[in-house]
């Protein structure tokens, strides 16, 4: 089978390495012959995550090599696209170059419509509202991350939607026994990228009120620097080599988000990590949150901002608590969230649509 790969970003970004690269060691080791063409370059994540200069030209001469390969795509046997082809494009360009007798398969780990539809642009709205449901219509199959984007799916009455969780490696995360010291500093943990800051911004003031009278840290791994009053913190840049080893020497593992459609389609994937690391969670009750997180069992729902505190303080108190719920976090994650599980799934798709 001839698959060609379209990515958005290459291995560095994120959503790119877990939704897509880390499955093609797997579908190369069936015989599969894989083809992968990545939109937007390490230059453009350099961009978007350390504020260097946008690179135009790169972008501009990966938008033409795209629409090359695509004039070409009858030599393929399936087109795995994540998200869509040519982002802020009109969708009659997709449709024009997508649709084929090659089938489709489209992938989605996050709201990508939101970015069109609920633009804060009237002119955006008209004519790119529509996008990405164009995309899904003319697909054979739609994978999501989680059910926020299935029900996207089923109202564009698409033929085919398989849900698929954002996964990790397994083999990547082995369990470190760890014995909490007196008086040794409880550690909240947090992962991510920039942009997405501004969810532990939100809940500053309970992190402040809760370090203040505890002996505790906040770590930020992939942060990059921010402001945070009265909250004793350190950012550890993300490597893709120290990350697992940087998660492991949390606590506790936190996902605040806000209760909006955009984070509706998250697909919890730091809830993921944490627990694959053997971490209680606390995360805010939005989206796949509250599926992945069985409250009091392998973590917490915050409903409050007092619940922040509260369920820091129980934890931090409660080393035996901490434990057992890591114990039924990395069991979840076994069953359901790892690479191993997931990667037949995803072959299986594949070899029915040839």
């Amino acid at each position: 089978m001839k698959i060609l790969v379209l990515t958005r970003y290459t291995s560095l970004g994120s959503s790119s390495r877990y939704r897509i690269f880390q499955f093609l060691p797997y579908l190369k080791s069936l015989g599969w012959d894989i083809t992968v063409h990545s939109l937007l370059n390490d230059k453009y994540i350099h961009f978007l995550y350390e504020g260097k200069t946008l690179p135009i030209f790169n972008i501009i001469k990966n938008y033409f090599l795209r629409f090359v390969i695509l004039l070409k795509k009858r030599k393929y046997d399936i087109i795995w696209l994540q998200q869509e082809a040519f982002p802020w494009s009109p969708s009659w360009i997709e449709t024009l170059l997508l649709k084929s007798k090659t089938p489709l398969v489209v992938d989605h780990d996050d709201a990508f419509f939101h970015r069109y539809d609920l633009s804060g642009s009237k002119l955006i709205r008209k004519l790119l509202g529509n996008k990405i449901d164009a995309t899904m219509k003319i697909s054979d199959v739609v994978i999501v991350g989680n059910e926020y984007l299935a029900d996207r799916a089923r109202k564009n009455k698409c033929k085919n939607i398989q849900i698929l969780p954002t996964v990790i490696d397994i083999n990547k995360y082995q369990l470190k026994e760890k014995d909490k010291l007196e008086n040794e500093l409880f550690i909240i943990g947090w992962v991510g990228s920039p942009p997405n800051t501004k969810y532990v911004k939100n809940i500053e003031n309970e992190l402040a009120q809760f370090c203040f009278n505890n002996r505790s840290r906040l770590i930020l791994i992939g942060s990059g620097q921010l402001d945070l009053k009265d909250v004793p913190y350190e950012v550890i840049e993300w490597n893709e080599k120290t990350e697992v080893n940087e998660i492991q020497k949390f606590d506790v593992g936190i996902m605040p988000l806000i209760d909006n459609p955009w984070e509706r389609g998250k697909c919890g994937f730091k809830l993921i990590q944490y627990m694959a690391c053997a971490i209680p969670v606390i995360a805010s009750p939005v989206g796949i949150n509250k599926e992945i997180v069985t409250d009091g069992v392998n973590g917490f729902l915050a409903y409050s901002n007092e619940d922040w505190i509260k369920y820091l303080n129980i934890l931090k108190n409660d080393n035996e608590l901490r434990k057992q719920m890591g114990v039924n976090g990395l069991k979840l994650v076994k069953e359901k969230f790892t690479l191993q599980v997931n990667e037949k799934l995803l072959a299986d798709i594949f070899i029915k649509l040839k």
